[in-house]
């Protein structure tokens, strides 16, 4: 298995550090807002990883923080008339029924600023020991960069060209531009602890420093977040963690790519965030997962109606491949005889998966595999020289194997038939139709057809197929589907 590392800019073999023991930490949500789809795509992200590691086998502890004080908190419950505390709890408490709507499983650990300020007090007492930082005198701590050598190596940037484009007036009490603030006094009306310097805060690079060596130790085997964090997050992480303790702060640095909406970065000032809680009035978790995990974790993914209209598509024709399956399953009992000329089909796919995920979560490529592992399956059941009972066989192993693979994506695991209705309802929401409408649609084209008046049957069906829904005539009856195109750009 190999893992794309940040530090090292090359895949590297994945061997933990403890044995099959994995530690990982993913840096989580400022909670100063309503969650949007950006949150969306890293928690699904590192849910992704937990999972899988744990499908290899490995016995993995997973950490998410929440950051429950900050400027952006502070301000924000200013501006409502509300304490920062209280108001940082209810959004917890949000984020987390909004993870839980995506399939979001929970880390094994949700620290809280707030619940680690003694902690984060001593690490900071840690580092002035070691003379890697400086108090004030107006009570505000400072990481001193110039004592940590290996200051931008994550990054690749140049300590010294950090100082350029700086302003040179020093904000006061810090003796170079460069360093970072650890712990902040507390300014007129705002929440504070009190500590060795002063009522206060602690800075944002510390807290993640110190919430994961609590909760996992000196060195992480994965440590996560989205690309925007590499610098000065995750750089000012190392260097504070470090220097404290003298070991690597992580093995693995890992980074998701970001998410545009429209094409632009999104924002309260244009206008184009998307909330979580939207995206679902909207799409299904399973149509959001599929957007955010069809593109490499790494690369950053533009969102749009488009791209979820894309999702839904091939996630209809998955299910509805599946839906096909449980209905020969349930005509045809398996037997053991083989199929002929094809041999043992059903180990391939989770063999496929393996293989695409072990390549630094590939999640991209794992999912292009259900297209294969469609036409082959709908192929084998329109082929009437197989044996039925064999054909069952194969059908029953590669459904099983789809389930239990892609489970972790947190894909292909409703019952077909509810999903495909599910979507057909949320279709026709979307045209304002009621099923009953569809109905009666296709009750009047059936009269029609019944006195020979074609013309009005096809103009019929050409409405429907206008709005997205597709006819389909048998034996048994008529029955109605989606044709779910994409527009052009």
């Amino acid at each position: 298995m190999k893992i794309y590392n940040t530090a090292t800019k090359t895949k590297d073999d994945f061997v933990p550090l403890d044995g099959n023991n994995v530690k990982m930490y993913a840096c989580g949500i400022t909670v100063y807002d309503d969650c949007h789809i950006g949150h969306a795509r890293q928690a699904i992200v590192y849910d992704m990883f937990s999972r899988y590691l744990r499908y290899r086998g490995f016995n993995v502890t997973y950490v998410r923080n929440y950051t429950d004080v900050d400027d952006k908190i502070i301000a924000r419950a200013k501006l409502l008339g509300v304490d920062a505390v209280a108001y940082a709890e209810q959004k917890i408490v949000e984020s987390e029924q909004d993870l839980k709507q995506l399939n979001v499983r929970d880390a094994d650990r949700k620290p809280k600023v707030t619940e680690c300020i003694g902690d984060i007090i001593e690490f900071i007492e840690g580092l002035i020991a070691r003379k890697h930082a400086y108090a004030s005198k107006k009570g505000d701590v400072w990481f001193s960069v110039k004592s940590f050598p290996g200051y931008g190596k994550l990054s690749n940037k140049d300590p010294d060209q950090l100082l350029e484009g700086v302003r040179k007036d020093l904000e006061e009490g810090k003796n170079d531009p460069r360093d970072f603030a650890l712990w902040k006094s507390a300014k007129e009306g705002e929440v504070f602890w009190k500590s060795p310097w002063g009522n206060g805060r602690p800075g944002w690079h510390i807290e993640c420093s110190a919430m994961a060596l609590k909760n996992l130790g000196a060195t992480l085997d994965i440590h996560g977040g989205g690309k925007d964090l590499v610098f000065p997050h995750h750089e000012n992480e190392i260097a504070q963690s470090e220097a404290l303790t003298g070991k690597p702060l992580s093995r693995f640095w890992t980074h998701n790519g970001l998410v545009t909406r429209d094409g632009q970065k999104m924002s309260k000032s244009l206008g184009n965030t998307l909330t979580i809680k939207d995206a679902l009035k909207k799409y299904s978790a399973e149509v959001i997962r599929h957007a955010m995990l069809s593109r490499h974790y790494s690369a950053d993914v533009d969102i749009s109606d488009k791209e979820f209209l894309l999702s839904e598509k091939s996630l209809y024709y998955f299910y509805n491949t599946l839906n096909d399956i449980d209905a020969f399953l349930a005509a045809h009992p398996a037997t053991a005889e083989p199929l002929s000329g094809i041999g043992e089909v059903g180990h391939t796919v989770r063999d496929d998966f393996i293989s695409a995920m072990d390549d630094d979560f590939n999640s991209s490529l794992a999912i292009s595999q259900m297209y294969a592992v469609c036409k082959f399956a709908n192929t084998l059941m329109a082929d009437k020289k197989q044996p039925k009972g064999a054909v069952a066989t194969a059908l029953a192993a590669m459904r099983a194997d789809v389930r239990e693979a892609y489970a972790v994506l947190g894909l292909m695991q409703e019952e077909p038939a509810a999903f495909l209705k599910a979507m057909n309802l949320k279709h026709l929401e979307r045209a304002g139709l009621s099923e009953a409408q569809v109905s009666a649609m296709l009750d009047e084209r059936a009269a029609a057809k019944g006195r020979k008046d074609y013309a009005a049957a096809d103009a019929i069906r050409d409405k429907l197929d206008n709005l997205g829904i597709t006819v389909q005539d048998s034996r048994t009856g008529t029955a109605w589907g989606l044709k779910l195109e994409v527009p052009a750009d």
